[in-house]
């Protein structure tokens, strides 16, 4: 029998499928992936499909486990206008409604739960709406005057521990990077199909934003490893952390790094939207598709709502360079997480890592 039962819901986003990958290769761990569509690959892990605003599906699913001990919910719902929708009373209601529908049924038949891991984010401190008062620090920076289904997910969270065994760890990552097609805030896709069409041109790779402001990134497989570390650490017991690679970046610094794993050379600054001027050529897409046998889809189902992401992130449109966004980590450090990566060197692994799997060409 083994020591431990994963559920990870949200198995094809970009942090659940580092988890689902992380937790299969754990031979003391058995993994059950949850998402409404199978994720290209499961490493092992048992698959079942479930649509999380579905009440009685998750009653009867989610109801059976009684053997669940550690609960990963990387699950989120986002509306068609990403960066709009964050604000919008009906993505908060429903992500408030998932939750409920996932901790309800579970919380009365999993016994031996020991431990959950909660997904937040830098909109924890308002970044989406005003200058974050940095370095931001965990329960001294929040904007709870904001509405966000964050506070709805800890409050309940908080609520349903009461007289329980089992603890929780909120994280709060940055700018994720990592491997999920479709995703709504993945930006390696969005990039890298970018470059294929600029490279097919003939063209350079321009950078396509504007002014580059000090902010931070976070590995989604170095993430998945704190998500493992949080589930067992007595330090990281009801607590909540920011999490990041360690270093900082901005967009132009990295620029020559991307154009270099694409084999490409950097061209001048052309202000480009990814979501009105790139999304629309999947004609061209398909063609770079055919030509070099990838294995990627459509544009729509590869990049997904990350175009309008990389809008946001790459200060399109801007004359001024963005706040600074820069989230404190020392308490996950002295909690006793002390991995670190270059963040340059992760943008460039994980272009290497599309382009291994197909989706992006050599």
């Amino acid at each position: 029998m083994s020591k431990k039962s994963v559920l990870i819901l949200g198995a094809t986003g970009v942090v659940g499928y580092a988890a689902m990958q992380h937790f299969a290769g754990d031979p003391e761990a058995d993994v059950i992936a949850v998402s409404r569509r199978r994720p290209d690959e499961t490493f092992g892990a048992r698959f079942v499909s479930v649509d999380l605003r579905d009440r009685a599906r998750c009653a009867g699913v989610f109801g059976a486990m009684d053997g669940v001990t550690h609960l990963v919910y990387a699950a989120l719902y986002e509306k068609e206008n990403l960066v709009a929708g964050w604000l919008d009373d009906e993505q908060i209601q429903i992500n408030d409604e998932m939750f409920r529908n996932t901790l309800d049924p579970l919380l009365q038949s999993a016994n031996g739960l020991r431990h959950i891991t909660l997904l937040q984010g830098t909109k924890a401190y308002g970044s989406h709406v005003r200058p974050m008062a940095f370095p931001a620090r965990e329960n001294r920076s929040e904007a709870r005057d904001i509405p966000n289904f964050y506070w709805k997910h800890e409050d309940y969270l908080r609520e349903r521990q009461q007289g329980r065994n089992w603890g929780f760890t909120i994280l709060r990552p940055v700018l994720i990077i990592g491997h999920a097609l479709g995703a709504a805030m993945n930006l390696i896709p969005a990039i890298g199909a970018y470059g294929a069409i600029l490279k097919a041109r003939g063209e350079p790779l321009y950078y396509p934003g504007g002014p580059g402001r000090v902010s931070q990134a976070i590995d989604a497989d170095m993430l998945a490893r704190v998500i493992g570390w949080a589930g067992e650490a007595d330090g990281a017991r009801n607590e909540i952390f920011n999490v990041a690679n360690g270093d900082v970046f901005s967009w132009p610094n990295v620029w020559p790094a991307l154009a270099g794993a694409m084999d490409m050379p950097v061209g001048e600054n052309r202000s480009t939207s990814f979501a009105k001027e790139i999304a629309p050529l999947d004609d061209e897409w398909q063609a770079i598709v055919t030509k070099h046998q990838l294995v990627a889809p459509d544009l729509s189902r590869f990049v997904g709502l990350s175009f309008q992401y990389a809008d946001m992130q790459m200060a399109y449109g801007r004359a001024q360079p963005a706040p600074v966004a820069f989230s404190s980590t020392n308490r996950l450090i002295r909690a006793g997480f002390h991995e670190v990566i270059d963040t340059e060197d992760m943008f460039v692994r994980w272009i290497r890592h599309y382009q291994d799997k197909r989706l992006l060409p050599r």
